[in-house]
């Protein structure tokens, strides 16, 4: 590299300037050479931030500031108001509840606070303690799959959760061990799940509702990052079947009541992005494991011992981010072997169990789902000049937890069509006010659910007046600045040879 240095230099530079007519074009040359000399350094700059695109995963850790103590998070307030019943049995008896009153409600649905040191030698730890829904207290709720049960929680609506911990050995950039709880990033939302990655209010339902989320489980996980790739496999302790329900499918598979995580059985999940094409990433991620018998106490016979409950899920995602363009994407398919079986589970018939659930649960479940933005503020040069971002979105989404009708017994108003349309405002990088509107299309038994949505969140890590060490986007949009300014001065230079 040095050697190529040196040769292109003297091209531009040669060691002694020359004499009579090839003067004039020494002094151009050396001209250009001091632009290009200037603008190289920035450019290499600009390319870096430009491909610093971030997996949740390993967020706590790629988005600190150079600082061997990294503190930051993110934080989600919502107000929605819903134009449809809430009545428990508006889809048992949609006609019933056809004009029934709209409600509000205001929530918190995800206050985060990461924690990340680097101790040195390729050691580094991470945390991200998550509150959910205003966190911890007592509350009621009702469980509409059972029929309207009141249910006492030790929630205040929400809970506490350590959704990351873990220590990380670092050998080489694409050699990386972590051990502890880690985000399981299969599927879009999961892997990019920070308020600054989805353009709704909340998140983007379909992954949400049939997928655990955030995913996180206690495993061992190897990842690194090679050229344009990076890529991530992890060992874990297998999703618990008798969580399984009609309206989410796994959602709740990778909770436990207990005090510790249930390992009877194990699960596997890749993944892997590739972001050869600039702006552009492609992710490709999937799960495989093993879910019926994963209670405790741990049985000898039975169906618990008899089946397997195997979880297969595939999944696709997208982002693109260039030209003031946002456009985001994904498409998941999940098989569930032994489906029929999970009804008549001992822990799911007993009254007194906390994993009561009297439904069916499907075979197969599918969420598809795209969101496109375009930054309005691009084309007013103040604006853009102050970095503001104003987005126009909209959004379409499909999916149902409930695929395959087991033992044919349907539960129709699960296959959801959902559209959504709205305005993302960014102040400043780390801040974004959001405002929706969106509708539920279900099938012609049951009501639409349209609802009009605003929140606030942010996103980021917090200053702790120690020395930075790399530079951030801001840094980055005006070193591209220069680098364009420098750019028209070559241009000219070249126009005067």
């Amino acid at each position: 590299m040095h050697a190529l240095w040196r040769t292109f230099a003297r091209t531009l530079h040669p060691l002694q300037p020359p004499r009579g007519e090839a003067l004039s074009n020494y002094y151009i040359n050396m001209r250009i050479f001091k632009i290009i000399c200037a603008a190289l350094p920035m450019l290499a700059v600009a390319v870096v931030g430009a491909n610093a695109q971030v997996v949740a995963g390993d967020s706590v850790m790629q988005h600190v500031t150079g600082s061997r103590l990294s503190i930051g998070g993110y934080g989600e307030i919502g107000y929605s108001r819903n134009f449809y019943s809430d009545h428990v049995s508006r889809y048992s008896q949609p006609e019933e509840h056809k004009n029934d009153p709209s409600h509000g409600r205001f929530d918190l649905p995800h206050a985060v606070i990461y924690i990340g040191y680097d101790f040195g030698k390729g050691w580094s730890f991470g945390t991200e303690i998550e509150f959910e829904h205003g966190g911890n207290g007592i509350a009621f709720e009702k469980e509409d799959e059972e029929g309207g049960e009141w249910e006492q929680e030790t929630e205040k609506g929400g809970e506490v959760e350590l959704e990351q911990f873990w220590i990380q050995k670092s050998f080489a950039p694409w050699a990386n061990l972590k051990m502890g709880h880690i985000v399981v990033p299969v599927g879009l939302n999961n892997a990019y799940h920070e308020p600054l990655n989805f353009f709704t209010v909340y998140r983007p339902e379909g992954e949400d509702i049939i997928l655990p989320s955030t995913w996180h489980q206690t495993g061992f996980s190897f990842w690194g990052r090679y050229g344009d790739w990076r890529y991530e496999a992890q060992f874990l302790a297998g999703l618990n079947a008798d969580h399984f329900t009609n309206t989410g499918w796994i959602h709740k598979g990778s909770k436990s009541p207990l005090e510790f995580d249930i390992a009877n059985k194990y699960g596997g999940s890749l993944r892997i992005d590739n972001y050869s094409i600039p702006g552009l990433r492609i992710g490709l991620s999937a799960y495989y494991g093993h879910s019926i018998g994963n209670t405790y106490p741990a049985e000898k016979e039975g169906a618990s011992a008899t089946y397997k409950g195997k979880v297969a899920i595939g999944s696709i995602d997208f982002t693109y981010n260039d030209h003031n363009w946002v456009v985001r994407g994904q498409a998941d398919y999940g098989h569930l072997s032994d489906a029929a079986q999970l009804k008549y589970m001992y822990n799911r018939m007993n009254s007194k169990s906390p994993y009561k659930h009297s439904a069916f649960v499907s075979g197969n479940a599918y969420a598809i789902g795209v969101e496109a933005g375009y930054d309005i503020f691009s084309q007013i040069e103040k604006l853009r000049a102050d970095r503001q971002k104003l987005y126009i979105f909209g959004r379409y989404e499909q999916y149902n937890p409930y695929a395959s009708n087991t033992n044919n017994t349907p539960y129709d108003y699960t296959a959801v069509k959902r559209m959504a349309f709205g305005l993302n405002y960014l102040p400043i990088k780390q801040i974004v006010v959001k405002a929706e509107y969106s509708h539920r299309f279900l099938k012609k038994l049951y009501n639409d659910e349209p609802s009009v949505s605003i929140g606030v969140a942010y996103e980021g890590w917090f200053d702790l007046g120690q020395k930075r060490a790399s530079y951030n986007d801001t840094d980055v949009e005006r070193l591209n600045e220069r680098i364009n300014d420098l750019q028209r001065q070559l241009n000219e230079v070249k126009k005067s040879m």
